[in-house]
């Protein structure tokens, strides 16, 4: 929870969505959609039995990136980026080695009880992704350049919606 906006470059292709009211939602905060059709930040998604399970089952509801702040109780719609690419945090492992086109996805917070809502971890498959990493020269340490595709509203990465054909 950043508060900060993390767009580098790229159409976002932006929505306007209702917002949990109970929910606080941060400017650069993944979001994802309820059955309600209310935006609600990563943080509020329920955790599956482990890592894999929780981001397949986020990547399915992925919205996108929120442009704008949504206080507890506000109703207002906000901007959402659906499209674009964004500066997250990237918890990925050292051991792990990140090249162009490396699919990402949400990472638990550090009690694994909970996403986190602006950082991203490497994953081995598209069904868990939300995005790819884009950008590797200059990056900050410990920073990942993320293309992200909504999968509510853009279909999401190739194969990562499993209700679709995979290609």
């Amino acid at each position: 929870m950043t508060n900060r906006m993390n767009w580098k470059w790229g159409d976002t292709t932006p929505i306007c969505a209702k917002p949990l009211a109970s929910a606080e939602i941060h400017i650069g905060d993944l979001l994802w959609i309820d059955t309600d059709g209310k935006a609600q930040p990563a943080s509020t998604f329920a955790k599956n039995t482990d890592l894999s399970g929780t981001q397949t089952a986020f990547t399915q509801k992925f919205l996108g990136v929120a442009m704008q702040t949504s206080p507890v109780g506000a109703t207002n719609p906000i901007r959402v980026a659906t499209t674009g690419t964004f500066e997250f945090r990237d918890d990925t492992a050292s051991s792990v080695t990140e090249t162009l086109g490396t699919f990402v996805g949400p990472n638990l917070n550090t009690a694994a009880t909970a996403l986190k809502t602006d950082s991203v971890v490497a994953v081995t498959s598209s069904i868990n992704g939300i995005g790819r990493i884009v950008h590797l020269e200059n990056v900050p340490a410990g920073k990942a350049y993320v293309a992200i595709l909504s999968t509510v509203i853009n279909g999401g990465l190739p194969a990562s919606d499993p209700s679709h054909t995979k290609a």
